[in-house]
């Protein structure tokens, strides 16, 4: 399996980003997380988080999944930046996984990954006038052909285990999700 991608904004989920780095990780799929600028990122509550790489070093290369975190203005600096447009566009002509939580689906939707399909997100991060040919559900976790999305910060890891599932499988999700102790 090739690599997943999650980049990081200035201004991410942080709750967000690490957990779905670290249940992937966890699952032993190989995570690549990258700046969208040289060096540490600040995320959205002030916690610092140092990317593997910057993401001009990945631009090019092929991601099984590209995983964006939400929080502001995290998702407005992933949909400010050419080259997360072109990594998601390649996603899609190659028919693998986007994935996107919290405002991030805003992403998927200014690309056009989520027309015709069925989306979640944070409410209101995704305005319904704009996209008309998107149908928002309020569910935690919605997959829709290669695309998944996520409400918010509450749901990352609903949204991370349902990642796990689709990369890996049922078992190796549920051998992850044990360890985690959730409640029933």
């Amino acid at each position: 399996m090739r690599p997943v991608l999650v980049p990081l904004a200035p201004g991410c989920e942080e709750l967000e980003a690490v957990t779905i780095i670290d249940l992937l990780r966890r699952a032993q799929i190989e995570v690549v997380t990258a700046g969208l600028e040289p060096g540490p990122v600040t995320c959205s509550r002030g916690t610092v988080l140092v990317p593997d790489v910057d993401l001009d070093e990945v631009a090019e290369d092929d991601f099984e999944m590209i995983i964006l975190p939400g929080g502001q203005p995290g998702a407005t600096h992933l949909d400010r930046d050419i080259r997360i447009h072109d990594l998601l566009a390649r996603q899609a002509a190659s028919d693998r996984w986007s994935a996107a939580i919290c405002a991030a689906p805003a992403v998927l939707a200014s690309t056009g990954l989520l027309d015709g399909r069925a989306a979640t997100c944070f409410p209101g991060a995704i305005d319904a006038a704009r996209y008309p040919e998107t149908r928002l559900l309020e569910q935690p976790v919605v997959v829709d052909g290669k695309v998944v999305t996520s409400r918010g910060p509450g749901t990352a890891m609903d949204f991370a285990l349902q990642l796990i599932e689709l990369l890996v499988d049922a078992d190796c999700r549920a051998l992850v999700e044990a360890k985690l102790m959730r409640p029933g």
